[in-house]
């Protein structure tokens, strides 16, 4: 069985699923991070984000993060999970959620996944404004 769940969809992301993927009985702590599309960003008012990723190569650089957050912190199970497509003010565009015998771990394991998901996966926001729209994070 796999200690961790990485996945991107244009389906509505589960908070649920990826509690009961983490949760274990030797595990004292779940860390979970759920990132929710704001109605501002810079003093402008957001009307929706649109996401679009590289599916292959996103799949593949969360994996690695799941992978190292396994061999870099005492966790159980991690899961990342991250949406594509077009999202509403209130929707969830990501979800991490670590299990770990101890808190401590579990709380940097998540912060771990999702600074470096940020960083290196290739996702890309579009936000929305009344008056046009921007590209943001445009890289890896």
């Amino acid at each position: 069985m796999s200690n961790t769940s990485v996945k991107i969809t244009a389906e509505k992301l589960d908070l649920n699923a990826c509690y009961a993927f983490v949760a274990d009985d030797s595990c004292g702590g779940i860390a979970v991070f759920v990132g929710t599309v704001r109605n501002s960003t810079q003093n402008k008012e957001v009307t929706q984000l649109d996401f679009s990723t590289y599916k292959p190569m996103a799949v593949k650089e969360m994996q690695k993060i799941a992978d190292q957050a396994l061999e870099s912190f005492e966790i159980e199970k991690i899961a990342i999970h991250h949406a594509e497509g077009l999202l509403q003010i209130g929707d969830v565009p990501v979800i991490i959620t670590v299990s770990a015998p101890h808190r401590k771990a579990a709380f940097a394991a998540c912060q771990f996944a999702i600074d470096t998901l940020k960083e290196t996966v290739p996702i890309w926001k579009k936000e929305h404004f009344s008056d046009g729209e921007v590209w943001v994070n445009a890289h890896p």
